[in-house]
């Protein structure tokens, strides 16, 4: 034998996985062509190729989640893309389990998690974990959604979560860590946020990868070992983490985050959103605006629209109800929903000035629900400033404009009103008055819009 036939003989067999990620797509199916175009030309050029999602499908676009069958389309949409595996956000539950069960048995691929108990036949138990094989390799998948909220649940109103118990997230990937000695590699597909992805790593290193959710941030980093990822949000990027096996071993790993607009949309995809987009009611002008607004500028409008709906003397609202980052131009009926996707409602109720400072100061140092805290988290109509200390935790919280000891009449959302810790009121009143009928009407009365981006809150460091 010659020399050559024994190097060629021992040379090393290499195969490689490619595992494509999307994440908190909240609905955004208008950019479905162009991920539809990338997904194509991944597996037109790679033999193995896996997609997953990791939660937050829905909520966030009227055209999908007010369809005729609503939040059908993207469904719908990932069953036609041959997705093979998928967890739960905790966006997943704001129609209610047996709609969630409903739906979830829509899925041609599994939706698995495994920090949910269930106890209701409305929503079957989900499994833990499953096993793709590609190329001759298992790649392993152990999934789990946020319950680091109110209450032990994922962020939601508690009559959504009736019958379920949610073990914490992190802990429950982590007794999974064995299933490593059964496959080539071990992926935990988690809705849970970058920093607690960061305590999964440290907590579970025979992981090889990380795909998250929830933060919405772009991340590509290695934490002891593990590499965490995700994409962002609203499907502008799609994440491509590569799997490299010199034989038996994982030999390599890496993460790409690439943006879908450079893609040429796939007109198969395209025509199946112009067909949900078909809807001219939506499409109906509220208003002209004069000027772009951003987030701050957006939710100055919440807080002054339910101050003015609810005839009281200081408007409330959390960002994270505030659903788009800018408007421009026109504003249309689908823009209003998709402010607010939730059905919120209006609440009016009497605080003092030491009540908001005590809501506010308990948010900015809330432990628990890490993604929403040590940032201005309340907007309002009346300024107020946060004073932290040299570890960014909340000292106290100053309002200016109101007085020691007398009561004031304020309007909010109820998702403040339901799961706020620390929120003190009386004389409350939950009105039947819609957030979005709010919104609706403060900018038709006020078309031509002009933004008012200013910041009334701030942060000051002693």
């Amino acid at each position: 034998m010659s020399l050559v036939v024994v190097l060629v003989g021992c040379a090393p067999r290499m195969e490689t996985v490619v595992i494509l990620s999307t994440n908190d797509m909240h609905s955004h199916i208008e950019t479905f062509p162009q991920l539809a175009a990338a997904v194509k030309a991944c597996r037109d050029t790679m033999k193995h190729v896996i997609l997953a999602d990791a939660g937050d499908r829905w909520t966030g676009n009227v055209y999908c989640d007010r369809a005729a069958a609503p939040r059908k389309p993207v469904i719908d949409l990932m069953n036609r893309l041959r997705y093979d595996v998928a967890t739960f956000g905790n966006h997943e539950f704001d129609a209610g389990q047996a709609f969630l069960g409903m739906r979830t048995a829509q899925c041609d691929f599994p939706v698995i998690c495994a920090n949910i108990v269930s106890d209701t036949a409305t929503f079957p138990q989900p499994a833990p974990y499953v096993v793709i094989e590609r190329g001759g390799k298992r790649i392993g998948f152990v999934a789990a959604v946020t319950n680091y909220d109110r209450n032990n649940h994922p962020a939601g109103n508690d009559e959504s979560f009736v019958g379920l118990t949610f073990t914490d997230a992190v802990a429950s990937v982590a007794e999974y860590e064995a299933l490593r000695d059964e496959c080539d590699a071990l992926v935990a597909l988690t809705h849970i946020g970058t920093v607690k992805d960061r305590q999964l790593a440290n907590a579970a290193p025979r992981y090889d990868v990380i795909i998250g959710g929830h933060s919405h941030d772009e991340t590509d980093e290695l934490v002891n070992g593990v590499l965490v990822t995700q994409t962002g949000k609203y499907l502008h990027n799609i994440g491509v983490t590569t799997l490299t096996f010199r034989d038996d071993e994982l030999a390599d790993k890496e993460f790409r985050l690439v943006p879908l607009d450079a893609y040429k949309p796939s007109a198969t995809y395209q025509r199946m959103i112009d067909g949900y987009y078909s809807d001219p009611a939506l499409r109906a002008k509220v208003a002209d605006l004069r000027g772009a607004m951003d987030k701050t500028g957006l939710a100055n409008v919440f807080t002054e629209g339910v101050k003015e709906a609810g005839k009281a003397d200081i408007g409330i609202y959390h960002i994270g109800g505030v659903r788009l980052d800018t408007l421009v131009g026109e504003v249309a009926v689908a823009d209003i929903y998709n402010l607010d996707p939730f059905g919120s409602k209006l609440v009016t109720a009497e605080m003092t000035a030491d009540d908001l400072a005590r809501l506010v100061k308990t948010k900015y140092n809330d432990s628990i629900n890490l993604d929403e805290s040590h940032r201005v988290d309340l907007y309002m109509t009346t300024p107020y400033v946060i004073h932290t200390d040299a570890c960014n935790e909340a000292l106290r919280v100053e309002f200016p404009e109101l007085k020691r000891g007398r009561r004031y009449r304020v309007a909010m959302g109820d998702y403040v009103f339901k799961n706020y810790a620390d929120l003190k009121c009386s004389a409350d009143s939950v009105s039947g008055i819609l957030i979005t009928d709010v919104l609706d009407s403060y900018f038709r009365s006020r078309s031509p819009f002009v933004p008012d981006n200013v910041p009334r809150q701030r942060i000051e460091r002693e």
